[in-house]
């Protein structure tokens, strides 16, 4: 924004004396064609008052102090202008008027800002958001409260107030103090960066504090597949007939291993997902919980016959309902029948179907990721890695490939 013109008045409003016989000091600000009156909450003897020069003449005290906080306020009108000129965006009179006197809108405080980008991601969910997004957010906003009322002893702070060693300060908090692992606290500084841009970029904080702060390095996960030893064991484990929830919860695992949905998928998808092709084959089609976007699988025999096992007309889903609770529960329950020495969870089906039984069978990643529900393909490269069999096979196809080529020096 190019400015033109940038000038402050300072006036006696006459008109409205007071008891003492003062009358009010009058400010009005000039950006380009724009103004903006101001209160300056300061008054005078208006026979003291120089209109030429908007300050008091003599040196009296009255004039001395007067003169010395129109000076203050002078230099806090130029500051906001100055600011509002660095930010590099369209401002007008009101605006400069508004930062200088820190409005209701500009004293927008930290715990403030960090409501509105919760109460933001809570009225998304089910739009562009997953349900289980928000309780990341609520959390972060409890502990970032607990932190400044420890640490401040106030409920909260104005930007203004905060340094770039804050957010130093809240992550030694959170992993010192709080104990919280060391992926939770990089989510809580991500929110918490968040939260100082949009203030930034608002106009509600004359800096970005989160700028130079990089956050805390991911920990390392490496996705655990099933190997084809582990899941031929589960597959063909012996459970009792009156252990049907553990029997469940086996069904349903093998259920995400031949098609990898999820578990907050494999207990809502119906029938309705279900559907036929041309060729009569059974294909299941769903959006994902997580990111709403859209999966599909053509469903291999195995399947086929956990949905016919337990099919029920008196349910609308292909699933009885088995809690997550209870079926990590079960899950390890089950890696003790099956005679497997490492821990079990649900989601190690998802990562045995994109490598042990897609990858391995030939299937190109960029399809499985289209039937995982992957919106980024990198995501997808991370569960299905490649098994040294796989590994071995494709060497394989290209040792035969190129047995016929000779190389020429």
């Amino acid at each position: 924004m190019k400015v033109e013109k940038f000038k402050v008045l300072l006036d006696l409003k006459k008109s409205g004396l007071d008891k003492s016989g003062k009358a009010p000091i009058m400010g009005r600000i000039t950006v380009n064609r724009t103004m903006a009156q101001f209160g300056c909450k300061l008054s005078c003897t208006p026979g003291l008052w120089n209109p030429r020069e908007s300050r008091l003449d003599g040196k009296s005290r009255e004039a001395v102090e007067t003169n010395a906080k129109i000076d203050k306020l002078l230099l806090a009108v130029n500051a906001a202008f100055d600011s509002l000129v660095n930010r590099k965006v369209d401002f007008d009179a009101t605006d400069v008027k508004d930062l200088f006197q820190g409005s209701m809108e500009t004293q927008m405080t930290l715990m403030k800002m960090t409501d509105v980008v919760c109460d933001d991601i809570k009225s998304r969910i089910g739009i562009d958001r997953a349900k289980g997004t928000y309780p990341g957010y609520h959390y972060m906003r409890l502990a970032l409260r607990e932190f400044i009322e420890r640490r401040y002893k106030v409920k909260d702070l104005a930007f203004g107030q905060l340094t770039e060693q804050f957010i130093h300060d809240y992550q030694a908090f959170a992993t010192e103090e709080k104990g919280y692992a060391i992926d939770t606290v990089r989510h809580h500084l991500a929110i918490l960066k968040k939260v100082c841009r949009l203030a930034y970029k608002k106009g509600y904080s004359d800096k970005c504090h989160s700028r130079h702060f990089a956050l805390p390095k991911q920990s390392e996960r490496t996705p655990r597949a099933l190997s084809r030893e582990s899941f031929e064991k589960i597959r063909d484990v012996e459970i009792p007939a009156y252990r049907k929830s553990h029997m469940l919860a086996r069904d349903m695992f093998l259920f995400g291993c031949y098609t990898g949905v999820s578990y907050a998928d494999v207990v809502s998808i119906t029938c309705a997902n279900l559907q036929t092709d041309e060729d009569g084959a059974l294909w299941l089609k769903y959006r994902r919980k997580k990111n709403e976007l859209r999966a599909g699988v053509k469903l291999l025999p195995e399947a086929v016959a956990l949905i016919e096992k337990y099919h029920s007309e008196d349910r609308e889903t292909l699933f009885p309902l088995l809690h997550w609770s209870n079926l990590r529960r079960h899950m390890k329950a089950l890696a003790a029948l099956a005679g497997i020495k490492d821990d079990l969870c649900y989601h190690q089906a998802r990562h045995s179907f994109a490598s042990l039984i897609t990858l391995e069978a030939g299937v190109p990643i960029e399809t499985i990721s289209r039937m995982l529900g992957h919106s980024d393909i990198s995501t997808t490269q991370v569960y299905a890695r490649v098994s040294p069999k796989k590994l071995f096979e494709d060497m394989d196809k290209f040792i035969e490939a190129t047995k016929d080529f000779k190389l020429t020096l």
